[in-house]
């Protein structure tokens, strides 16, 4: 389940950086303003849990969107996406975010309760059945990306504008409003993984650190850009830090991914799956 997340979490950060060629240091915390939606909306929804949750299902990505869209407009596109320039401006919003969430949403950790707590029961162990089902979600979510990205005209103009933004603009082909897509879609897939794992960890202004970090390794040991690579490395990396975890320590998990990061740009700075840079 840890796994499935992280890639969905991580897929967001690479499709930012494969287009666009910036980096979003303010990811997590659109994890968080994610979970943060996540909460209130199923707070303020009547009917029980399961409405509460398929309506933040819809708020949180579209919210979380609309202030990626904000934020490319309005911060990104006036600094002309600048590599530099774009990180410092994304930890600006990074310590901007977390100051208005615990503003408006308060310092406590906030539960959410999961839209269904069955079981799937076996002889010596049983499954969380909404575990499952964020594994199943997660899997669907990563498929139709890929399926966007490599059978659709929205892919292919995506494509192209990641291989040449010139040649992209020689085409016609709107290249700002493609940037701004491929931001808002980045912001809304980690939006939907904030809500799918708020029902098994409680929604927190500070919980943005965990999901930045972990997207950082997975993408940086897959390849900046790496779709594929994204994925196969939050696999990786996620069933690692589970099992590391379940039997040793989160710490010795921490440190075996840290260690795993070094290791890769030391042997193969472009990521498992990246290009090298010409």
């Amino acid at each position: 389940m840890a796994a499935a997340v992280l890639a969905l979490s991580a897929l967001g950060l690479s499709l930012v950086f494969g287009v666009m060629r910036v980096v979003n240091v303010a990811h997590g915390e659109f994890f968080m303003i994610g979970a943060m939606l996540a909460w209130w909306t199923a707070k303020m929804m009547p009917g029980g849990p399961l409405i509460g949750w398929v309506a933040a299902l819809i708020v949180a990505p579209l919210a979380v969107g609309l202030l990626a869209y904000i934020t490319e407009r309005l911060l990104l596109r006036r600094i002309n996406y600048d590599p530099e320039a774009t990180i410092v401006a994304t930890i600006g919003l990074l310590f901007v975010l977390q100051q208005v969430a615990l503003s408006v949403f308060g310092a406590d950790a906030k539960p959410v309760a999961a839209p269904f707590t069955y079981r799937i029961a076996f002889p010596w162990f049983g499954f969380s059945g909404y575990k499952i089902f964020v594994v199943v979600a997660s899997l669907a979510l990563l498929l139709g990306v890929w399926w966007v990205l490599a059978k659709t005209r929205i892919g292919l103009i995506m494509r192209v504008t990641q291989f040449d933004r010139e040649t992209a603009t020689a085409f016609g082909i709107p290249v700002n409003q493609v940037y701004a897509g491929v931001f808002v879609a980045g912001a809304a897939l980690v939006a939907v993984a904030a809500v799918l794992i708020v029902p098994i960890q409680q929604a927190h202004y500070l919980m943005g650190l965990d999901p930045l970090l972990m997207s950082f390794i997975v993408v940086i040991i897959g390849g900046l850009g790496s779709i594929k690579g994204s994925v196969i490395a939050a696999l990786i990396i996620g069933m690692a830090d589970g099992i590391i975890s379940m039997f040793f320590s989160p710490t010795l998990a921490a440190i075996i991914a840290t260690l795993a990061v070094a290791i890769v740009l030391v042997v193969r700075p472009q990521g498992l799956f990246g290009v090298p840079a010409r």
